[in-house]
């Protein structure tokens, strides 16, 4: 028997095929979420029955999850980011406590009990400061590719403080940065510092305790994840693709 999850994000669309009888990853894959996320879902779907040759009707179960959830009429389940990202970790790590999770529009802060049930949450989707945007804005000032982040902040040579909490006025000290003349690895790591600070005072809301699991599409940058770390003084756990951690939590409880 197979399951089906599907994110639709923000910015990214993930699809997981899951194999409930083996309890293992089937297929996965993703893309940009097109103006029309629907199409990106159909265009998903066609490129796993062409890899896998596994038709929609052969799937037992559909879960929907991310903000364009409701968007999306052939599911079994539509259900929330938090449930799906709590059950993708745990899938991992059975004895995941709290779950940070920072996507290209918003994060998430999970608590979970020792039987693995959310116990308290905290999101984050009116500001930018603490998210994926806040990266891709660095990159395109810089003139650099976001996946280029991390190796240029392992390059700083010393501690710049971004004081603005807010993405549009954090931008005008990074062009005040630049006219400086500052060196772009110290401006990245002054953007990763800023955010894991961020994170870390979110988490303030909650009663968090290790171990922690990092997921979403920024827990792809080993910079931004050391600093996360130290601000926590301890380790994160990273899935192996931390982006489909969602989906695969979709997938998992699709047929709950």
């Amino acid at each position: 028997m197979k399951t089906l999850g599907i994110d639709i994000g923000s910015r990214n669309t993930k699809i997981l095929i899951f194999d409930v009888e083996h309890r293992q990853i089937a297929y996965y894959a993703w893309q940009t979420t097109d103006i029309n996320p629907i199409s990106s879902v159909e265009a998903l779907l066609q490129q796993a029955e062409l890899a896998t040759g596994i038709k929609i009707q052969q799937i037992s179960a559909i879960a929907v999850t991310g903000y364009g959830r409701k968007l999306y009429k052939n599911a079994n389940r539509i259900l929330s980011e938090i449930s799906c990202h709590a059950a993708g970790s745990l899938f991992y790590y059975p004895t995941a406590k709290t779950v940070i999770d920072i996507g290209g529009q918003d994060s998430k802060i999970i608590c979970l009990s020792d039987e693995g049930k959310v116990l308290d949450f905290v999101m984050n989707d009116k500001c930018a400061a603490g998210t994926g945007r806040f990266l891709e804005m660095t990159a395109i000032r810089l003139g650099v590719d976001v996946s280029q982040l991390s190796d240029m902040a392992k390059e700083a040579d010393k501690e710049l403080t971004l004081n603005s909490t807010c993405v549009v006025f954090a931008e005008s000290e990074i062009i005040g940065m630049m006219a400086d003349n500052q060196s772009a690895a110290n401006i990245v790591r002054s953007v990763h510092r800023s955010i894991a600070k961020r994170i870390f005072s979110q988490m303030s809301a909650l009663n968090h305790h290790p171990p922690y699991v990092f997921t979403g599409g920024v827990a792809q940058n080993p910079d931004l994840t050391w600093c996360l770390e130290a601000e926590l003084n301890s380790s994160l756990l990273l899935p192996p693709e931390p982006e489909i951690t969602g989906a695969l939590g979709a997938a998992i409880l699709a047929n709950k």
